[in-house]
């Protein structure tokens, strides 16, 4: 039986530091509309909900609820940037059921449909397998790193070795996140007790949160 699946893209008015990126043009299109396109090219995702306190803004955009997506009003309670995300996440959990729910960010133009269709296909089959409770995607890092004192952490200064021979660490990329309600339930959060860390394409893994993550993601979008 095919599992429901829900695609959560929370999407809020305002932001700090590149203000209204959410709607600000990107190479033609809103930037919101680059990750919502991707995520509707998706057959299997049945829908696609938004979080939002700017449905009027969505709507001068042309955008309102439809078959595949639900436009959802944030609660007072839970709008502002001091909100735990988690908070959202779990307000959308309460009102939508589904199998398995996807999160994004209107904030990850570059994440392709290639790639979530592979995210999905392996937490379906680590699920079923009972290995992994859900998913977050990382980039993988193997470079030398110190403190700020110059103190080596990952690595020995006299004994020079190939920097894809350390060992690798893994960055949490805020690209996309898979989990069900048990597993939301069991952590209160999007990251479960048994994750599956799943490695993206570096060009895809750009979050946009700062003027120079603007430039960087319209370069490559062109």
């Amino acid at each position: 039986m095919k599992k429901k699946i829900v695609a959560l893209l929370p999407m809020k008015a305002n932001s700090e530091r590149v203000p209204g990126k959410n709607f600000k043009d990107l190479n033609g299109k809103p930037l919101f509309r680059w990750v919502l396109d991707t995520l509707l090219s998706v057959d299997i995702i049945d829908s696609v909900i938004i979080n939002t306190d700017a449905r009027d803004i969505l709507s001068t955009y042309g955008l309102e609820s439809s078959e595949r997506v639900l436009i959802r009003d944030r609660r007072q309670e839970i709008c502002g940037d001091d909100v735990s995300m988690n908070k959202v996440i779990g307000d959308d959990i309460a009102a939508i059921d589904s199998d398995i729910y996807l999160m994004t960010h209107t904030t990850n133009p570059m994440l392709s449909r290639s790639t979530i269709v592979d995210a999905l296909s392996k937490f379906s089959e680590s699920l079923s397998t009972g290995e992994h409770d859900s998913l977050f995607s990382v980039d993988k890092i193997q470079t030398r790193f110190y403190k700020k004192d110059g103190t080596p952490i990952n690595h020995n200064p006299d004994k020079l070795i190939k920097t894809q021979d350390l060992e690798p660490w893994f960055e949490e990329n805020s690209n996309l996140y898979l989990f069900t309600k048990e597993s939301f339930e069991s952590t209160q959060a999007r990251i479960g007790k048994k994750p599956f860390l799943f490695e993206t394409p570096k060009g895809e893994s750009v979050d946009i949160d700062t003027p120079d993550d603007w430039e960087i993601a319209r370069k490559l979008q062109k």
